[in-house]
């Protein structure tokens, strides 16, 4: 089992920046891949980046490629995901989510462990 906490959200305005963090319990979290999703308002939940289990895969969504960064430190069970050059339709609760290492990134569904998610709104 692996436990989920976000935290670091907030409201910037356009051009600020962010650093969420996803704390993890559970002895086995340096085995899982660990993505980050958000969802606006009256949206669906959508891809974010992903990070592998030793750092030695990263993905970013288009829309976020070279303003975010996910980095993971495994001595400390966390993950987290600077962002920055937000934008307001950067706006929604953004979540982190762990995946056993040989399933799929970018589909929710691939992830069996999910935070509670923290609020970003960026305001133009």
């Amino acid at each position: 089992q692996v436990q989920l906490v976000e935290s670091g959200g907030g409201l910037v305005q356009a051009g600020g920046s962010l650093r969420l963090s996803c704390a993890a319990s559970g002895r086995t979290f340096s085995a899982y891949a660990v993505g980050w999703f958000r969802q606006a308002p009256g949206k669906e939940r959508e891809f974010v980046a992903d990070i592998g289990w030793n750092r030695g895969r990263i993905y970013y969504a288009n829309s976020v490629k070279g303003r975010f960064t996910i980095s993971r430190d495994n001595a400390k069970n966390t993950v987290s995901l600077q962002m920055n050059s937000l934008k307001p339709e950067d706006t929604g609760v953004y979540f982190c989510a762990a995946r056993g290492s040989y399933s799929d990134y970018g589909r929710p569904q691939e992830y069996d462990y999910w935070g509670q998610g923290t609020q970003v709104a960026v305001s133009s």
